[in-house]
């Protein structure tokens, strides 16, 4: 029977019940404040003067992010508290969420990869306090969590551009100030503490029990007489918290398979090409494994935020700012790995698509421990002197640096079930030698396997074959150097209020390395012997119990540290001698951009205008350095094969170079003095990240996820690890925005918008020559390369928010926030093994198998509604966010189309204030359990499903 596995269900119900309340609150923030202005409009028989009354809590930041809303020069949305630690929300990710049109990617619980309007991170840019700064993933995007949110003051998104920001926003750039001092205008010291604990700590057999982050800060203000004023703010934040998870996923490399045939017991299915299946030939999408993953996480980090403002009189300024985290990240990880998933398979059960939703196989199976240590630092700045010489004139230099360094070790285990236990007796199930037959059936939350009963998946003593001890070293720093010189003049009349300019250059290089030792043994005696010393509880009960279709609860599990040590007599190998790999990455990107922009203000149509017209022009240069070797066919003991660096490296390096233009118009037309049109015009860029600017080859396939029986197997895997020749992606946007400022507390406004992408990325096969144990052979390599097909992409989104300040009694407090964005883009992402592709060189094209994605992170549907209600000293706030399905690229890893499936969440917050210095709050994410799943290439094939528990949080905060 054929099905679509995106039909509804009990969650997808909870989920709609979600969304109708979330349209409805979005209704009566449109509706109430006409209401409400009708209400007004009639003048009250006498005037009363009040005292002035100050706003706190959720409705003061929404005030606050309303005014500067207004104040902006582009379209853009904002939050923004009065004072730091005041942003409603238990990160910066998390608070930009219910920002309109942004969204986020969950990963370990929280927010990260901030999307724009439904697009993903790599279309849009992020900024601290105006500059680029550095991560350790090899994109483009800022880690939010290393900020601490309760030093963050504001985070801004710009959705239309100047001439003046740092180029790299198509979809719109994302910045966060922290407090200035000076500005802040008083002295405070505050400390904030909290404890956080999540729900399925107590699954754990092991639990962590309550984890903690305290921050605390300082700010003041010091009169220097002669010397001017000087402005101090200094903070730190520590953390110790975990994060346990649970997973059932698949490889990322998928196949298509024939469908005609009838897979014998002992082989792989066969694979299919475009070409074939263009002609009719029935097929189906298969990974090469899937993975039961259990999930130990701690997490600890240290971070500290210093600034200075000196104003040593009225025509100089001096800013300092710096900022350090460190984090020390470790993972215990008990897997159960069915490692041969293209072997045996019939009676099959496919959808017209090729989602295979039943199926009968044969599997090796695995018990599979990893212990992964990492650590991460991060360090940042910069300088900035503002000089006014005359009250015509301003002038600024800023000189900032930016470096994440991180470093990761894991070492892994693998067991596999073979023919005999540890004692020499049969192991009950397994057939041709180590295979396990078993059935696979899609109709629940997850697969459901059931493995043949006379296999016991739970019994240590089947686990004796094929052991294969791995340690893998993970090295990346990413470094921005930047400086950047602008002038300002501003006229005494005239149509331009201010004629800006400025020149900006930047270096940022990025370089990894992985190295990876491996010790494969097939010694009987040993094997039982580290099997008997190394055996393990199972760390968690209850393991996917919130999963429907999930059959497999628990399994035989192996202290991966103790293994290691019993294999190699050590606890860590260390470093290879030679750390030379074809696949490493080095790259330097060099920019230069100058800009000239005007600030305008006059009446045009008889009304009202302001805003500023200029262009930006950006130079981008590459150099890329790889590594190129002979490669060894290492034949492994279970029938394997692998690639291996011969060791004999010669190095080549790569140069391309970009100019661009990118002229900008915004212009806000006043209708009426609460009443804003905003319109902009302008063309935008992205660049590629810069791991996928690298010029490696990845040889070494991970035989834990890769299963090649033949030579021509594996040489069909080789990838590049990107392209220096990729070009950004281009597009011309244009923007309206209509605003009503109905009173402090109600604000309405749409816009509408439109992108034409002039480029994308499309998979190239490139025949590339390789010495493969002495022969000279033709090797086709896929990568990803800038094409000029040209798409469009149109949305709209709608934001309200509204106080019933009008309301007799407790009602008076209560207040809405809603929004919602629709985008809709033709864009296309090819598969990159499935989807059709050229070779550039002959020209031969390819059809494809599966249908192409859309653009990175592009969620159709995108909202979020906010209910706060102020009752005296307490503040209440429940935020619910949706987004509907999107493609998820694998970052620095030009792998196969993976999309993430719609998903919702739902947080609480509430603080009572004790008095003006005592505060307290209860925090909860997460409410409604939502896990992320993912398909694989196409949606509805299923790839994953991952789910990490409610988490709650008390806080204490004290003021002096």
């Amino acid at each position: 029977m054929l099905h679509d596995r995106r039909t509804a269900s009990p969650r997808g119900l909870r989920r709609t019940a979600l969304h109708g309340a979330l349209l409805y609150a979005l209704s009566v923030t449109a509706a109430v404040p006409l209401v409400y202005a009708q209400e007004v409009e009639s003048p009250p028989a006498q005037a009363t003067t009040l005292d002035q009354v100050q706003v706190t809590g959720v409705r003061g930041t929404i005030q606050t992010s309303i005014d500067k809303k207004r104040e902006e020069t582009v379209v853009s949305d904002v939050l923004a508290a009065e004072d730091i630690g005041d942003l409603p929300a238990l990160s910066i990710g998390e608070a930009i969420e219910t920002i309109t049109g942004a969204s986020t990617h969950r990963e370990k619980g929280g927010a990260s990869e901030i999307s724009i309007r439904g697009l993903g991170p790599f279309l849009g840019s992020s900024t601290f306090n105006g500059r680029e700064a550095t991560n350790g993933s090899g994109d483009r995007s800022v880690n939010f969590n290393q900020f601490p949110s309760e030093l963050i003051n504001s985070v801004a998104i710009y959705k239309t551009q100047r001439a003046d920001f740092v180029e790299g926003g198509v979809a719109g750039t994302v910045n966060m100030e922290t407090v200035k001092p000076l500005e802040y205008g008083k002295r405070t010291i505050q400390v904030d503490g909290r404890g956080t604990w999540q729900d399925y700590d107590d699954r754990l057999k092991d639990k962590d029990g309550v984890g903690w982050r305290g921050t605390a800060s300082y700010i003041d203000q010091f009169d220097m007489g002669g010397a001017g004023k000087l402005g101090v703010s200094v903070g730190v934040q520590a953390l110790q918290g975990s994060n346990p998870e649970e997973m059932f996923s698949s490889s990322s490399t998928w196949v298509a398979c024939d469908g005609r045939e009838t897979v014998g017991a002992t082989r792989n299915c066969t694979q299919v090409n475009g070409n074939q299946v263009a002609n009719g030939v029935p097929y189906y999408l298969v990974p090469s494994s899937r993975i039961y993953r259990q999930f130990i996480e701690h997490d600890k980090r240290d971070s500290q935020f210093a600034a200075l403002q000196w104003r040593p009189n009225d025509t100089v300024e001096v800013n300092f700012d710096y900022q350090h985290s460190k984090r020390d990240y470790t993972e215990d990880r008990s897997d159960l790995s069915l490692s041969s998933m293209m072997r045996n398979l019939n009676n099959r059960v496919v959808t017209d698509d090729g989602a295979l939703l039943h199926h009968t196989g044969s599997t090796t199976i695995d018990s599979t421990g990893n212990f992964l240590e990492r650590k991460e630092e991060y360090t940042g700045g910069g300088f900035n002197v503002i000089f006014r010489p005359s009250p015509a004139w301003t002038l600024s230099t800023d000189l900032s640096y930016s470096n994440t360094q991180r470093d990761q070790i894991e070492r892994s285990t693998r067991l596999r079930a073979g023919r005999t236990d540890v004692n020499g007796n049969p192991v009950g199930g397994i057939k041709n030698t180590r295979y396990v037959d078993y059935t696979y059936d899609y109709s629940g939350d997850v697969p459901s396997i059931y493995l043949d009963p006379a296999f016991d998946v739970n019994n240590p003593d089947n686990y004796t074959d094929s052991a294969l001890i791995r340690r893998r070293q993970q090295s990346r720093e990413h470094t921005i150097r930047a400086q950047r010189f602008d002038a300002a003049f501003t006229p005494e009349s005239g149509f331009f209020t201010a004629i800006k300019g400025g020149v900006r250059h930047s270096e940022a290089t990025y370089t990894d390395f992985t190295d990876t030792r491996d010790i494969t043994t097939t010694n009987v005696a040993a094997i039982r012997a580290a099997n008997r010393a190394c055996r393990q509880e199972f760390p968690q009960k209850d393991f996917l119990a919130n999963a429907s279709g999930n059959t497999i609860d628990q399994w035989a599990s192996f202290d991966s540290r103790c293994l290691f040590n019993a294999f190699t007599g050590v606890d860590d190998t260390g470093l290879s001698a030679d750390l030379r790999d074809p696949a490493n990455n080095d790259v330097t990107e060099k920019t230069n951009a100058l800009y000239l922009m005007g600030d305008y203000s006059s009446e045009w149509f008889g009304l009202p205008v302001t805003g500023n017209i200029g262009v930006r022009g950006v130079r981008t240069d590459v150099r890329s350095v790889g590594l190129r070797s002979g490669l060894d066919v290492i034949n492994n003991p279970d029938g394997s094969v692998t690639l291996r660096p011969t060791g004999d490296f010669t190095r080549q390096i790569l140069k391309s170079s970009n100019t661009e233009w990118l002229p900008s118009f915004n212009a806000a037309f006043e209708l009426h003095p609460d009443l804003l049109l905003r319109v902009g015009a302008y063309r935008a860029m992205s660049r590629p990240d810069l791991a996928a600017e690298g010029f490696g080859r990845s040889f070494t396939l991970d035989e834990a996820d890769t299963d090649f029986r033949t030579v021509a197997e594996a040489l069909g895997n080789i990838t590049a690890t990107g392209n220096p020749r990729a070009k950004p992606l281009m597009s011309w946007n244009a923007d309206v925005s209509l605003e009503w400022y109905a009173n402090a507390d109600s604000m309405l406004s749409t816009a509408i918008y439109y992108k034409q992408f002039n480029g994308g990325s499309v998979p190239v096969v490139v025949g590339e020559t390789f010495d493969i144990d002495g022969q000279s052979v033709t090797v086709p390599v896929e990568q990803l390369a800038t094409s000029d097909q040209k798409s469009d992409l149109i949305g709209f989104e709608l934001t309200g928010s509204h106080s019933f300040s009008y309301l007799p009694g407790i009602f008076s407090g209560l207040g809405v926030k809603a929004s919602y964005n629709y985008a809709h883009s033709n864009f296309k992402t090819e598969d990159l093994r499935l989807g059709e592709s050229t070779d550039p060189i002959t020209g031969v094209f390819t059809p494809g198998i599966v249908e192409p994605a859309n653009i990175f992170g592009l969620s159709k549907h995108v909202a979020s509604a906010q209910v706060y209600w102020g009752l005296g000293k307490l503040d209440l706030q429940a935020i619910y966010k949706y987004r509907s399905d999107y493609y998820q690229q694998f970052v620095g890893d030009p792998s196969q189309n993976r999309y993430v499936r719609d998903n919702g969440s739902l947080d609480f917050r509430a603080t009572y204030k004790v008095n003006k210095h005592l505060s307290l709050s209860l925090s909860a994410s997460n409410l409604t359990d939502e896990p992320r799943v993912s398909d694989m290439p196409i949606l509805g094939s299923f790839r994953e499903y991952t789910t990490y528990g409610r988490r709650y949080y008390l806080g204490v905060r004290y003021r002096f």
